[in-house]
């Protein structure tokens, strides 16, 4: 190949972000349910698809979320918490249609909630499988900024029920040990959770 010389910052470099990130997966989110652990790849040779992997004791890894389905919640406009478990059951938001979906590995994702302007993250099941405690976004008012709020969805047939609203922002719903107690972070621009 023959040198060429061309002025700085103006050659063509054979290096490119896609050469670079072509193959590399990113890894996050890891989730224990049982001895069970799962975690979110996002694929770049699957347009950043996010799937939910599984691994179980003896080493077998498997796919949780069939394409075309993406494990991504555009709650707060970037994301985060799109997925939780409980006892084997997957529920994660899907990217396409911000949807809470049901999946067991091997099956085909169900969805929980109706079609419409609420997404959903954060999520955290009550021991008995009834419920998820999780940030509830309403983006019906599509001139106005999203209203966020922590809500449940009863998981059997996806009502959503508003439990606090009023801030601009709440995030991370936990469940105390005896599911007595809820709590959460909450926050009003322009200060954020720490100020």
């Amino acid at each position: 190949m023959p040198i060429q010389t061309a002025p700085f910052g103006t050659w063509k470099s054979p290096i490119t972000t896609d050469l670079i990130v072509a193959n590399t997966v990113g890894l996050s989110s890891v989730l224990l349910d049982g001895d069970d652990t799962y975690w979110l790849e996002s694929r770049p040779t699957e347009k950043g698809r996010n799937v939910i992997v599984r691994r179980t004791p003896d080493g077998e890894t498997v796919d949780v979320n069939p394409a075309p389905f993406n494990a991504r919640s555009r709650a707060h406009e970037y994301g985060g918490g799109a997925y939780c478990v409980h006892q084997g059951t997957v529920y994660f938001s899907n990217f396409a249609d911000q949807r809470l979906y049901r999946v067991r590995p091997g099956e085909t994702p169900v969805a929980v909630t109706a079609e419409g302007p609420l997404r959903f993250a954060d999520g955290v099941v009550t021991k008995d499988g009834r419920w998820m405690y999780c940030v509830v976004e309403d983006h019906s008012p599509s001139d106005q900024q999203a209203v966020n709020a922590i809500g449940r969805v009863r998981l059997a047939d996806g009502e959503v029920q508003i439990l606090v609203s009023g801030n601009d922002f709440y995030s991370s719903p936990k469940l105390s040990a005896d599911e007595g107690r809820l709590a959460w972070l909450t926050w009003n621009h322009p200060n954020m959770p720490w100020d």
